[in-house]
């Protein structure tokens, strides 16, 4: 099967480009350079010849066309995932707008299916704590939720038209080999680093990025998708407090990570402060609005929603490799590790 998959140079998607290679699959890339395909892709033991390229942006409509262009199958997974406001624009452009130009393509082309990566984020709303396969979507103000939700609204509509279209939900994400250093392994490494000391008290539905590429894969074989008939599925995850999870980066780490956890409405107006600040000031701070609004909501899961059957793998196992992975890549130092 030619499976043509957006955002194949980012997290997500090149672990399910890896996936899917390993299932036998051919896949064709839409990507915005072509320097970025070995850098994602090599870490993760994909071979130089099971992939190839199209040079283009999820918004330009020709470029996706040639992307899309005698696939079997497209894995939608480029998203801009993040809490900075700065990236309010952008954010709308590639998750809402992207959205709707490569399910279009698909349509026109005749693509057999389309699994969109959407995210638990896009249920996320005022006094939503528990989400499940019933749920509607989200009516979050904050930016990534806001625009995952209007990308997950697409893709229904899609689907009420009778489109092949199936959606994946993954949670926040862990594991190794993030070719972008993204949001969630960007916390991890800081709180190695000793500073993220401060945690709202809350929780967070969390799983590993290998785990999300295997549901991605088997949303593409026939046989199991029978088998699991409904239009989405959750990727698998555990849902953790903020203690359990800087206690397990302390385990994983060797290391005691002094941290305190206040009330996430205590922590608010610190967040509305960091998203007003943030554009003027020249750094990252990892203390947005949105991020300690999620937590403090620390909205979980159902356990009786679809992950076709699969299970995650243990939060401690997805640390401990994450944190190796930052170790080897030099992103944090082997003393912050305790050596290890």
């Amino acid at each position: 099967m030619l499976v043509t998959v957006t955002g194949g140079t980012g997290f997500v998607g090149a672990h399910t480009v890896a996936e899917l290679v390993r299932a036998g699959h051919r896949v064709r890339l839409l990507v915005r350079g072509g320097s970025a395909v070995g850098a994602a892709l090599r870490p993760l033991e994909v071979p130089p010849g099971a992939v190839d390229a199209v040079l283009g942006d999820v918004t330009d409509e020709r470029s996706v066309a040639a992307a899309v262009r005698g696939a079997d199958a497209v894995v939608h997974a480029a998203s801009v995932y993040s809490f900075d406001r700065r990236r309010r624009a952008e954010m709308r452009r590639t998750n809402a707008r992207g959205t709707e130009v490569v399910l279009d393509a698909a349509r026109r082309a005749g693509v057999g299916r389309v699994v969109h990566v959407s995210s638990t984020a896009a249920l996320f709303g005022p006094g939503v704590r528990v989400i499940g396969d019933d749920s509607p979507v989200g009516a979050s103000r904050e930016p990534y939720a806001a625009t995952k939700a209007a990308s997950e609204e697409v893709a229904r509509r899609y689907q009420r038209q009778g489109a092949p279209v199936v959606i994946s939900r993954p949670p926040a994400l862990l594991g190794p080999h993030d070719p972008k250093l993204g949001d969630q392994v960007r916390r991890l490494r800081d709180t190695l680093r000793g500073i993220m000391p401060v945690w709202p008290a809350g929780g967070l539905q969390i799983g590993d990025v290998r785990d999300t590429a295997v549901l991605h894969a088997a949303l593409l074989d026939p046989e199991v998708t029978a088998a699991h008939p409904l239009g989405a599925h959750f990727g698998p995850g555990h849902h953790l407090t903020t203690r359990e999870y800087v206690d397990a980066v302390r385990r994983a780490s060797g290391r005691a990570l002094p941290a305190v956890f206040p009330p996430a409405a205590l922590m608010g107006p610190v967040g509305r402060l960091t998203d007003l600040v943030q554009p003027v000031w020249p750094w990252h701070i990892p203390a947005e609005h949105e991020a300690i609004a999620t937590v403090g909501a620390a909205v979980r899961v159902d356990p009786a929603a679809s992950t076709l059957g699969l299970k995650p793998r243990p939060f401690a196992d997805t640390v401990a490799d994450t944190v190796r992975w930052l170790v080897d890549t030099g992103a944090v130092t082997p003393r912050r590790t305790g050596g290890r």
